[in-house]
């Protein structure tokens, strides 16, 4: 997080381990890797992780859904 700015690539991808992503392109056809599709579903996922069933198998630990919305509120920059 260089500058207090939060990438995609840097920031919020490795969030998302390779099960999740395998699971949601399963799934949804969502590639979780992909920052295009994150962008544009970003705020459906955001509630999924603040409701804690996102991932399905126990919730993001708070600092990581925050970093996830500090993500959204900056422009989802890739």
């Amino acid at each position: 997080m260089a500058n207090g700015s939060v990438s995609f690539a840097h920031d919020i991808r490795p969030l998302f381990r390779d099960s999740d992503i395998a699971s949601m392109k399963r799934v949804s056809g969502l590639d979780l890797s992909n920052h295009a599709q994150v962008s544009a579903r970003a705020d459906q996922i955001l509630s999924r992780l603040e409701a804690g069933d996102m991932p399905c198998d126990g919730a993001w630990p708070d600092d990581q859904v925050k970093l996830f919305k500090k993500w959204i509120d900056g422009g989802t920059k890739p």
